[in-house]
């Protein structure tokens, strides 16, 4: 079939989705998200309730917080059951599971981009070691997030006398994958994406599933692309929806920056292309981390306080000294943030998700840092789920299980927490209303008892003190100058770390 075979409205696409069906979607965050396809599907629904009782499966956060993304697909009916990577940013479908009215699984990011991968092999799943001693273990919870939720997707199997973790394949109907074009034979470009995901592994999970691939695109081309530059074959491609760019933008923050698919240009230094951190808090937590980084490490950096270390290795001079990656893919440069969170400016390389994770999992990663929002007596940490907010995991868990060096970072207190610095000495101004190290955890996120077994480095660093992780549980190393380490340390943790030898922390920190 040629291209003008394929091509169909967005509603017409959405109109061939049946009831009970598995549908797929790629993306992450707002890059690569199909929005003309999941906002004509929801019209659907809406008008004519229909289709009913869907499977959504995606790896990566899809959605702005509010009502793009994987949100058009959050109403009673229309699905049926959800496997998410990342919930926090599609907050109306984490409602729907916390309140039980669908089937809902949290799996790690990277898991689902192989699983796509082993759905197109005809594998029997995914056999792999991340997962093991949180609550995606099927010894703790399976991943399921309430008690509708109930067949096992995730099964333990002994292989040579170790035990690892299955996650079932199954097959999937219908695939969303985006791209910016599309060729007269319906092959597909991404030469305007951020990042190509796994948008290949999506349509060949779905083509060999007798299912349905469908291309958002931005454009048709005249020509047919350079065969080494097509990401997704036509022959794998069913439908062809063109839309405009107000669906069709590079990113739910951007709608295009040429530096997110180009090299750095010979004139521009990669230290003078992003901005600095203000003197804050932040500053203070990710200087700190990011002295920890090895020379010539290869390194990734999570969303929201993470990102800073970026901007403290910019004003030091010191990003030519390693190399930054993503898990949506891009290979050095300097991750972008916010809405664009999952690209990067000036990339050396871009790679696709599966593989990208196939590195992490293997223990590429030197060095890590992550966000912390709760931590436990033994080093355990929840980025996931807190009441009736749902986070959910993304990529952490196969970063955080496979980093060789990994910090945790984080303010001590939040609500209100503010604080000065002067003279090489930090001052509460005003305390959190809210502890973060906790006796009880409502989900293990990250398993200390995991990380001990593999000798791995853990720090946890905050803007006061500095935790480690030993096998005893967890112990403070350093607190700041200026800091009285039982009312504004000890007091105002759940439990009582192991304390032998605390040291200052650096006072350049706080000048």
């Amino acid at each position: 079939m040629r291209v003008q075979e394929k091509i169909c409205s967005a509603e017409e696409a959405a109109a061939l989705i049946q009831d009970g069906q598995t549908v797929a979607t790629s993306g992450f965050v707002g890059i690569g998200v199909c929005e003309a396809l999941a906002s004509a599907l929801e019209r659907r629904f809406l008008e004519k309730s229909e289709p009913k009782n869907l499977t959504l499966i995606y790896g990566a956060g899809q959605g702005d917080g509010a009502n793009r993304g994987a949100n058009h697909f959050a109403h009673k009916g229309l699905v049926k059951r959800v496997i998410g990577g990342h919930w926090g940013l599609a907050q109306k479908l984490g409602r729907l599971a916390v309140d039980g009215d669908i089937e809902a699984y949290n799996f790690p990011q990277g898991v689902i981009c192989q699983l796509f991968r082993d759905i197109a092999a005809k594998r029997p799943g995914t056999i792999t070691h991340v997962g093991i001693g949180t609550f995606i273990d099927p010894e703790i919870s399976g991943g399921k997030l309430n008690i509708k939720t109930t067949e096992e997707l995730v099964q333990s199997v002994m292989l040579d006398g170790k035990r690892w973790l299955w996650y079932k394949s199954f097959p999937i109907h219908i695939g969303f994958v985006r791209a910016t074009a599309a060729d007269p034979q319906g092959n597909l470009i991404m030469n305007k994406e951020a990042v190509t995901g796994e948008v290949l592994q999506i349509a060949q999970a779905v083509h060999n599933s007798g299912g349905l691939v469908i291309a958002q695109v931005n454009e048709l081309l005249d020509e047919s692309i350079n065969p080494q530059q097509v990401i997704v074959p036509g022959i794998l491609v069913d439908k062809i929806v063109i839309a405009g760019i107000e669906e069709h933008q590079q990113t739910f923050g951007e709608t295009y920056n040429s530096g997110y698919c180009s090299a750095l240009p010979k004139d521009i230094s990669i230290n003078n292309s992003i901005t600095y951190l203000k003197n804050n808090e932040r500053k203070i937590i990710c200087t700190r981390a990011c002295s920890e980084i090895p020379d010539n490490a290869i390194v990734n950096l999570g969303i929201g306080m993470p990102e800073g270390i970026a901007q403290v290795a910019a004003e030091k001079e010191l990003l030519g000294k390693f190399t930054l990656t993503v898990e949506s893919g891009p290979i050095g440069g300097v991750p972008a943030g916010g809405w664009s969170f999952g690209a990067s400016l000036y990339p050396q390389a871009v790679i696709d998700s599966p593989s990208q994770f196939d590195f992490y999992d293997g223990g590429g990663l030197d060095f890590s840092a992550l966000g912390a929002a709760q931590i436990d007596e033994k080093g355990n940490v929840n980025v996931s789920k807190f009441g009736k907010k749902l986070a959910g995991v993304g990529g952490f868990i196969n970063i955080s299980q496979n980093s060789k060096i990994l910090i945790f970072c984080g303010t001590f207190t939040v609500g209100g927490l503010e604080v000065e610095t002067a003279d090489g000495e930090l001052k509460i101004v005003k305390e959190g209303r809210i502890r973060k190290f906790v006796t009880a955890l409502e989900q293990v996120s990250f398993s200390a008892d995991h990380a001990v077994q593999k000798n791995q480095k853990v720090l946890y660093v905050t803007e006061r003190a500095v935790f480690s992780l030993i096998p005893e549980g967890l112990e403070l190393l350093e607190i700041a100058p200026g800091i009285d380490i039982n009312s504004q340390i000890l007091e105002l943790m759940d439990f009582k770390p192991i304390v032998k030898r605390v040291k200052l922390m650096p006072k350049y920190l706080f000048q």
